[in-house]
């Protein structure tokens, strides 16, 4: 049982504690980030050409949303817009709520 110190206060600890019991700082210093396993480049492509039917969505999962800028033609082009922008810049997620964050 081997005992560390607080990144952010001192206070000695389990090392495998993720935040000090004391302060609440976070003591891992690289963290896993969990990630989709859908593609940007794709679901950028399908959204540039077909965003306003959502087939971007429907690559996703996201069958509810899809449905719907399907019925609205991607919110007049405005929701299409929105979802390209955030493909591009990485903000995007999936149905598991995962964010897209490789190309290819």
């Amino acid at each position: 049982m081997a005992m560390v110190h607080c990144r952010g206060c001192g206070k000695e600890i389990h090392e495998s504690a993720l935040t000090c019991p004391q302060c609440g700082a976070p003591q891992s210093t690289s963290l896993t980030v969990i990630t989709s396993e859908k593609r940007i480049l794709p679901a950028a492509i399908l959204c540039f050409f077909l965003g306003f039917l959502g087939v971007h969505r429907f690559y996703v999962g996201k069958i509810g949303t899809g449905i719907l800028q399907l019925l609205t033609l991607g919110g007049f082009g405005i929701w299409a817009l929105v979802d390209f922008i955030m493909i591009v810049i990485g903000s995007f997620s999936d149905k598991q709520g995962l964010r897209l964050t490789l190309w290819t």
